[in-house]
């Protein structure tokens, strides 16, 4: 039976030592409740550290005990916790991905701990994975073991999903690991995150930092398609819905009632400074300042979960609330009230289901968070759906519950006229934002995220499987030497930028070498073979590299050609009228472009951005071709984006309509046509049926087959010749 493998820092029980034996309890984290149907149906493995430094005598035992629950430990020195996990998991990644840096510490024992316990869970995993196994690796603290396993176990299905916020590739930069850190995520064949906003930044960083290519949200590497999408995570609703029926939680509902005076808002956080939980304090302050009307009339219930209290930013945090809520409850607290009811410890889920049950507000703000599930919770908890969500914006949620009271967690003066909204509304209007939110929750449960987030494994898989049939090497390679062998008529069409050479940043180095010259050569001297570089090179260039060659060169795309032996000619009644009005308005966007040219050719104008900064380029290319269109059009010109140029040229010349000029008078039994770029598209799309068309790069293509690269090309044709002999 095929089995997923899920992989996280932490097991999804807790292990406790009392009176010498150990206690195993089930964990109530998010990640366990949602999983939990399919890893105990048996079709699940878990693979993780338990929580706890065991020595080495007693991992056996520990070990069996976990493993009758399917359970595989990853067991953990004290030093690797301290480095690994609250090192460099907690003191580099947790800060930077939360737009804290300050609070970074770039210390090289945590890099070097990170990626070694990175490989003991690869180690474990491995031990434990049979042939036909799926992999879901989760979160933050194993980001470099999906290339691990990549590495280990080549072809099987890795899902890798982070549950914290991806940052901007300018703050992901400042880490010093930063590339190996994408390459280790890379691995994966699905990288799933909480909001589209944080797709957008790892597909930024990923092209930046590593020589990959995306189009829309799939990733091109090597030989690897990888799916990048957002997968909003949602919470058990059923769980949280019918608690506050249990008899235990309706009587800590009555208690609560009791001894409610006004208005209940409830905050429920873990101790962190990416919480916003002072700015929430100061926010309710200044509500009792500037509207003296709510004081006796309004509560806040502040639940803060402990949390590495011992680390000097957490403690000093500590320290710091502690003040504040001493001082607003000294300022404002009356004989029979107590503006802020503050709570430093950890509730039962029973006792928590009663407060979201009572609690009239809710506020979550934090200063940024990958999801958020206690708004989720509170929603799934208002049975009788009145309640109202006030939700930061640097939140997930904030991006599905729009119903909520979105804040600006930053701006105190946002959170208290948020607070007032929600005293002033209405029962009608509170139950109609919270029935929307109520049905997004019950839908969207932690079980579709779970069953979309596999579903969707197997569709990377499809999509690699699929772009694999298409690849021109081994099966498909050895159709086309078949046919090239049995066949006596043909005419073969070769692009040469990116298709015959590598894409270089100064177009003045890609001349041939005296490899790609002889197989040239190799190819010609064959009396049935007909072969035609097609290029958008000026024909003076072209002339230079190979007019001693028996070949025919079509030139700047078609207005230029040069049949075998023959004289250069241009097609006829083209005209450069054009250019240099043109010309003068491309010179404007080169003067605003560091590092962009613009090329002449006899009967077109090319706009390069090959060496301008990633992301601006591509800003003036659109630019230019929102700005030229009108124009161009008027002066019958067509202009074709290709791989970081753009150019402008007569309408009349056309890669496929010359492809098609060489091919009317002859009756050919063997066409191949190869390219890298959008103007050999047009090539691509003139071939008869029976043409085999290629494009190298694995984007979307009216090519049948792709090959990655000029060095996969300059392969299979030597393998043509090879085998031909």
């Amino acid at each position: 039976m095929n089995r997923t493998i899920i992989i996280s820092n932490r097991l999804p029980v807790k292990i406790s030592k009392n009176n010498g034996k150990y206690v195993l309890q089930k964990s109530e984290g998010g990640l366990a409740t949602g999983l939990g149907d399919v890893y105990k149906s048996g079709s699940m493995l878990w693979v993780g550290w338990p929580g706890i430094d065991i020595p080495k005598e007693d991992q056996p035992e520990i070990a069996k005990k976990l493993a009758s629950l399917n359970l595989v430990p990853v067991f953990l020195t004290q030093e690797e916790i301290n480095l690994f996990y609250e090192g460099f998991s907690n003191e580099v990644l947790w800060p930077v991905f939360h737009y804290l840096v300050t609070y970074a510490r770039f210390e090289q024992t945590y890099w070097d701990s990170y990626v070694s316990v990175n490989e003991k869970f690869a180690t474990a995993t491995q031990n434990a994975f049979n042939e036909g196994d799926k992999i879901w690796i989760q979160d933050y603290q194993l980001l470099c073991l999906p290339a691990l396993l990549r590495e280990r176990l080549s072809n099987t299905t890795i899902g890798f999903f982070q549950h914290i916020p991806f940052p901007s590739f300018e703050i992901f930069r400042l880490i010093p690991w930063r590339d190996k850190l994408i390459e280790g995520m890379l691995g994966a064949d699905l990288i799933g995150f909480h909001t589209y906003d944080d797709v957008r930044h790892f597909l930024s960083t990923a092209s930046r930092l590593t020589p990959v290519t995306f189009s829309s949200n799939i990733i091109s590497m090597d030989n690897r398609q990888i799916i990048v999408e957002p997968f909003p995570m949602g919470i058990d609703y059923d769980k949280f819905e019918k608690l506050p029926l249990q008899r235990q939680v309706l009587a800590e509902i009555d208690n609560l009632n009791s001894e409610k005076r006004g208005r209940v808002a409830l905050t429920i956080d873990r101790l962190d400074y990416s919480k916003g939980i002072l700015e929430r304090i100061r926010a309710f302050e200044l509500l009792l300042q500037l509207h003296p009307k709510f004081i006796g009339e309004i509560s806040l219930f502040m639940i803060v979960v402990p949390s590495r209290d011992t680390v000097p930013q957490y403690k000093e945090l500590k320290e710091k609330i502690d003040q504040l809520v001493g001082n607003v409850n000294a300022k404002y607290r009356t004989l029979d009230w107590v503006p802020i009811n503050y709570f430093y410890r950890s509730f039962s889920i029973e006792t928590l289901s009663a407060m979201y049950s009572v609690a009239d507000i809710c506020l979550v703000t934090p200063m940024r968070d990958g999801m958020n599930l206690v708004s989720k919770e509170y929603v799934a908890s208002r049975r009788d759906e009145t309640g109202v969500l006030i939700l930061s914006e640097m939140a997930g949620a904030s991006k599905e519950l729009n119903d909520a009271i979105i804040v600006n967690p930053n701006n105190i003066g946002d959170i208290m006229n948020a607070i007032v909204e929600a005293m002033l509304m209405p029962l009608e209007e509170q139950k109609r934002r919270m029935q929307i939110m109520r049905s997004l929750v019950s839908k969207f449960n932690v079980k579709r995220w779970v069953s979309n987030f596999l579903s969707r494994m197997d569709d990377a898989k499809l999509l690699q499987h699929s772009l694999k049939t298409k690849h021109a090497v081994n099966k498909v390679s050895q159709g086309i030497i078949s046919r090239y062998a049995a066949t006596q008529k043909r005419i073969i069409f070769l692009d040469y930028d990116g298709t015959l050479v590598g894409f270089k940043s100064n177009i003045d180095e890609a001349s041939p070498d005296e490899e790609l010259l002889k197989l040239l050569s190799d190819f010609s001297e064959d009396s049935n073979n007909k072969l035609v570089i097609i290029s958008g090179r000026k024909h003076e260039t072209l002339e230079q590299w190979f007019g001693h060659l028996n070949i025919g060169i079509i030139a700047e795309h078609g207005a230029w050609q040069k049949r075998q032996n023959e004289e250069w000619h241009s097609l006829p009644l083209l005209n450069d009228q054009w250019k240099s009005e043109i010309k003068n308005i491309l010179e404007a966007y080169t003067d605003r472009t560091p590092g962009s040219f613009i090329e002449e050719k006899s009967f077109s104008l090319v706009w390069h951005y090959r060496k301008t900064e990633s992301g601006l380029g591509e800003l003036r290319a659109n630019e230019i071709i929102n700005s030229l269109r009108v124009l161009a059009a008027d002066k019958g010109l067509q202009i074709m984006p290709g791989n970081k140029v753009i150019e402008f040229r007569n309408m009349e010349v056309n890669k496929g309509k010359a492809a098609m000029n060489w091919m009317h008078e002859t009756e050919y039994d063997f066409i191949l046509a190869m390219g890298d770029d959008h103007t050999d598209e047009d090539i691509f799309k003139a071939m008869p049926n029976n043409g085999i068309t290629i494009k190298v790069g694995s984007e979307v293509s009216e090519a049948k087959f792709y090959l990655n690269d000029h060095l996969e090309v300059r392969e299979l044709l030597q393998s043509i010749l090879d085998e031909s002999k």
